[in-house]
Order: structure tokens, then C-alpha cells, then sequence
């Protein structure tokens, strides 16, 4: 299957996503400040730069892409349908790098929590997911 979009244009595209301050980012941030929590962001000096790093808890926040990093059973995880050996093996590498990253945070001590794209959406889960920071 063919493209339907020309080179530049599906360069443009994918310039526009973002790995810094997206919406699901942004939207933890905002829940987790109106709870009490303060924080730091990307932190250079851990492993991965951890999209959020509560220090006071030795906790760390990646919010996930449910497609980039392939939430398991997720509607927004789709399977691309051309290209097919080229994104299975993207997929497979960023699988691979996040779970290097998050065993490298633990074996420093710290609490790792993943908060997923779609869990955003349904602020009671993502209010429990973040309470269970400071256990």
C-alpha cells in the first residue's frame, strides 16, 4: 500500500509530534498540582529524563503514548497498515528502551509509575494511580 501523502508532507507531520508537554502530560501535571503535589520535570540526571520526578516521594512519572509505547489491549495502540516490518521494529525498540529505563530508575531506588495516554481521559483512575505514589 502506497502513501497518500508525499514525503515532505509526512515529514511535516511527524515534526509536529511532540515528546515534551503534551496534552496527557500537561493534564497529569495539572492534577497533580491541584492535589498538593510538587514536582520537577524531565530531570537530565536520571535515566530516560523522566517526564515528571517527585522528589519528596524518590517517585517518577513517564506519561506514555498508548500508540508510540504500545499500550497492551488499547484502542489508540492500531496496528499501522503499511510499513509494517518498519514500525514493528520501531515499536520493538521503544518497548525495549522503556523497560531498560525503567529498571535503571528502580535499580536507583526510585519509584517508577507509567500513566498511559488513555488513562488521562477518566480522571477518578488517574487520581487513584497518582495517590499510590507516596505508598
Amino acid at each position: 500500500m502506497t502513501d497518500r501523502i508525499s514525503p515532505e508532507h509526512r515529514s511535516w507531520n511527524m515534526s509536529r509530534i511532540r515528546s515534551k508537554n503534551t496534552k496527557p502530560e500537561l493534564i497529569v501535571r495539572s492534577l497533580l498540582y491541584k492535589m498538593g503535589y510538587r514536582f520537577r520535570l524531565h530531570r537530565k540526571d536520571l535515566p530516560g529524563k523522566p517526564d515528571i520526578v517527585l522528589p519528596k516521594y524518590k517517585t517518577v512519572i513517564f506519561v506514555h503514548g498508548c500508540y508510540w509505547h504500545r499500550h497492551a489491549d488499547c484502542k489508540l495502540a492500531y496496528k499501522p497498515k503499511s510499513h509494517i516490518h518498519f514500525w514493528q521494529n520501531k515499536f520493538s525498540k521503544t518497548i525495549k528502551r522503556d523497560r531498560l529505563r525503567t529498571k535503571q530508575i528502580q535499580d536507583l531506588g526510585w519509584r517508577v509509575i507509567i500513566i498511559w495516554e488513555c488513562e488521562t481521559a477518566n480522571t477518578e483512575i488517574l487520581t487513584n494511580k497518582i495517590r499510590g505514589c507516596h505508598r
